[in-house]
Parts: C-alpha cells; structure tokens; sequence
C-alpha cells in the first residue's frame, strides 16, 4: 500500500504536465515543440531541392510563416494529391501548403485560411495539333490530377456539356501533365496558370488553349477539427506579408527566374559583357588561376547565377555574385556574401570540390559538364540521375546520357526510388547548356579583344571540347 502511494506521487507531476500539454492550443503546442510541420506534394511550384537548398513558393511563404512564429519549419512530402488532403490535421502535420485551390468540395472538410494567390485553370494542347476552340470539341483524351480542383470544376461544367468526358490520374502534378502534353503522351490536359507559367519555358511544345475557369483563390489548408489558433496566426501573418510588399516581391522574383531561364539573350549578354564584366574580370582570372580552371568559365557560371551583379539574393537567401547559401560560403571560408572577390573565390572552390568529389575515371569535358550540373541541382541528385542512367543501360559516365535522365527526377515513377527524392531534373540540363553558350561567348568576345587584352601566360590551353560554335538561340 505505502509502495502504490509513493508511485501515484510519483506520476502526479507528470499526470499535471499531460494534462496541461492536452489543453494547450493549437499555436501554443506548436510554439512548444518548436516545429510548424507543412504537409506538401513535390514540385516546381510547391516544395523541390536543389544546389541552392531548400525551395519553392509554398515553402518559402511557409518558412517565413515559421520563422514569424520563431519555430522550425519541418517539411514532409505527400505522394499524391488525395492522401495529402487526407492527411490534414492529423499526426503526420499542422497544415497543407501545395498550390491547394479553395473549391466548394473541399471547403466541406477543411477550413482554408486567407488567399495569397488567384490562379485560372487553363486547357493545355500540344503545339502542332490543332487548338481547340472549347471543351465541347476535344478530339482526342483529356488527363486532369485525380481529386483535383480541375477535376471538380470539370464535373460542373458537365451539367450543361453532358458529353464531356476526361480521365483522372492518381499519382502525378501539374509540371508533370504539362511535360506528356509537350512530348505528345496526352492530347490535352487542364492545369492552373502558375504552373503553365513556370513550366512553359521547360516544356514549349505545351501550349495553352483557353482559360476554363475564372480566378480561383489559393490559400493553405487546415483541419476542421481546430481551435483556431494557429488559422488565426496564420491569416495574420499573410495579412502583414501581403500588406509589407514581400509577397508581390516573393511572387515576382520566383516568376523572373523561371521566365529568364535558358533564355540565351545574346544583346542583354554583350551589354552586361561591356558594362560588368571588366570590373570583375581580374577577379575571375585571379580566383580561376588559383584553382586551376577557366576563367571564362567561371564567369559564364557567374553570369548565369547573377548576371555578375555582387548584390543578388534569391527568395532563398543564397546571394551574391556567384549565389552561394549561408552553408556553402561557410563551408568555403566566405565571410561576406556581398563581397565580389570572396563570392568569386569561393563558387571557384566550390566548383573544383564538386568536380572532386566525381570517381577519377571521369575525365573531361564529361566531368566539368557534371560539376556544373551539380552546382545548379545538387550533388546528391546528379548522383541519383547517374543511378537512373545505369538503370537503363547507358553510361553513368557519359554526359550526354546522364542529360536524357536527369529530368526523370521530376517524375513519380522514377524519383520515388532514389535516395533525394523530387528534382527539377530539366533545369540542370538547360543550365549547363546556358553555361556552354555564354562561355563560347566570352571565348570569341576575348578573341576579338586580343589586341587590347592579352592573355596571362598561366591562362589553361582551350581543350579542343572547348571550341565549339555557338548553340542557336
């Protein structure tokens, strides 16, 4: 008997502590574990990964959200739209931040918070074939994300087109719809415009139609299940973020970078080769004779990150000349972003590491082409497309296989077996052709300079690999 009172004494203080843990909020629970846990589909939209860390819109308006609260954003990835709209409220997260458009269906089982963007859902067809002036004369397979807004809108709209008919896929997202449509797997396709305006420079051949719908508000889900807490903390902070600026900053800078993408500008690079480049110049020789590269080279990496501009910064902090993330310019001994000769030293170090890190039987041009690519999408997910490449029976050594595969990163399929999971695998390969093009440049710009600029006498012999013509446009 004295043994069971000692043992009720004893549990009582942890007794008093679960039950005050029971009936903390919403916010207060979060705030006391000190993680805010998002629930989202991988994409180029929503959340992905690459050589800059971790990205995406819905991330980076989440992870303000977080840091507003003074907690940890932890991210867990949903492989399907409907087991992420299941999956609200319960252990696995606090909230879903995937594009989620706020549909009469849906408003049945979750609550949605404020709106921190409009969309329209828009009929995508193949470039070539013939556009379709409505939905009533598809003359072949329409293919909408299963439980989707799209698909929900096109159930009303079959009220009054009773012929309409489409087929709903489980396991895939918009970019990726928008990629079948571009190779001619699928006909015809609906996706919101965000997405087709991220995707279009990617997928070119994909080409919209018509917009079906009127604008549609997107905003994050919750369970109904809440005390209204976290919601209300949430609204407020979209309130301030929208009301500050930094959501239209946010949304345009994130749209700028998709739409100048691979966009070879060949007048923008002759005005900025003239008006930035010789400051910076003795720079990139200084950094490139120290690591033994070229120094064109290492400034067409720079243009492409920068437009050689020593003030960049991304919606996801990485800044500077060469674009480095907080992680990488510590790893590289740089203590100030900002500073042009550290920004250039340091991506130069950061390049030779990468290229370091390939097995020695890679040999060039291979192995500066992957390094390259693993500046843009990480190390991890150029590996992962070497996998893939020998998966299929091509050489994992061989750029020009490895660039077949690495946009399979960006499907289910394909990313789901490998160890870092979801890539935009096509931005490395447009990268690297980027890079290819404005080093070409620089090579017959510094040609055409001789006389005026000689070359050191440490300056690398061009490899043969190195002169080629420049790529069309």
């Amino acid at each position: 008997m004295r043994n069971r009172i000692i043992l009720v004494l004893f549990m009582l203080p942890f007794i008093s502590l679960m039950s005050a843990s029971a009936h903390l909020s919403d916010l207060a629970k979060v705030k006391a574990k000190g993680q805010l846990v998002m629930l989202t589909l991988p994409g180029p939209t929503t959340y992905f990964e690459d050589g800059h860390g971790k990205n995406g819109f819905d991330y980076l308006l989440a992870k303000s959200f977080a840091d507003s609260l003074g907690v940890e954003l932890v991210v867990k990835t949903k492989s399907t739209l409907r087991r992420l709209l299941y999956s609200v409220g319960g252990p696995q997260g606090d909230f879903a931040a995937a594009n989620l458009v706020v549909t009469a269906e849906r408003n049945q089982s979750l609550v949605f918070g404020t709106a921190y963007m409009e969309v329209t859902q828009q009929l995508i067809y193949h470039r070539g074939s013939r556009r379709p002036s409505s939905l009533e004369n598809l003359d072949a397979e329409l293919v909408v994300i299963a439980d989707s807004s799209h698909s929900e809108h096109l159930q009303s709209l079959k009220i009054d087109q009773p012929t309409l008919s489409w087929r709903e896929q489980d396991n895939a997202e918009m970019s990726d719809l928008i990629r079948k449509v571009h190779e001619g797997e699928i006909s015809y396709s609906v996706v919101d415009s965000i997405a087709y305006l991220v995707n279009r420079h990617i997928y070119p051949k994909a080409r919209k139609a018509m917009d079906i719908s009127e604008p549609q508000p997107m905003a994050w889900a919750f369970p109904t299940h809440h005390d209204g807490t976290l919601l209300s903390a949430a609204n407020e902070f979209l309130r301030q973020y929208i009301e500050s600026g930094q959501l239209e900053s946010l949304t345009s800078q994130l749209l700028a970078q998709t739409e100048n993408f691979s966009v070879s500008n060949s007048q923008r690079l002759g005005k900025l080769v003239a008006q930035r480049l010789p400051k910076y110049e003795p720079l990139f020789r200084e950094a490139a004779a120290e690591y033994n590269m070229d120094w064109q080279l290492l400034a067409a990496v720079a243009y492409q990150e920068s437009h050689w501009n020593p003030r960049a910064k991304s919606p996801t902090g990485v800044r500077g000349l060469m674009m480095l993330t907080m992680n990488t310019a510590r790893e590289m001994k740089v203590t100030n972003r900002l500073d042009a000769a550290q920004s250039i030293k340091g991506g130069a170090a950061y390049f030779i590491k990468l290229k370091t890190r390939l097995p020695s039987r890679i040999k060039d041009p291979d192995r500066t082409l992957f390094a390259l690519a693993a500046y843009n999408v990480g190390f991890g997910h150029l590996e992962d497309a070497r996998i893939l490449t020998e998966r299929s029976g091509k050489n994992p050594d061989s750029w020009a296989d490895v660039r077949e595969h690495l946009p399979l990163l960006s499907k289910m399929e394909y990313y789901s077996t490998l160890k870092h999971g979801y890539a935009r695998g096509n931005e490395p390969v447009l990268y690297v052709d980027n890079i290819q093009y404005y080093k070409t440049y620089l090579q017959l710009h510094s040609l055409s300079q001789q006389d005026f600029m000689p070359q050191p006498e440490d300056q690398p012999e061009p490899q043969d690999w190195e002169i080629n013509g420049l790529p069309s446009l």
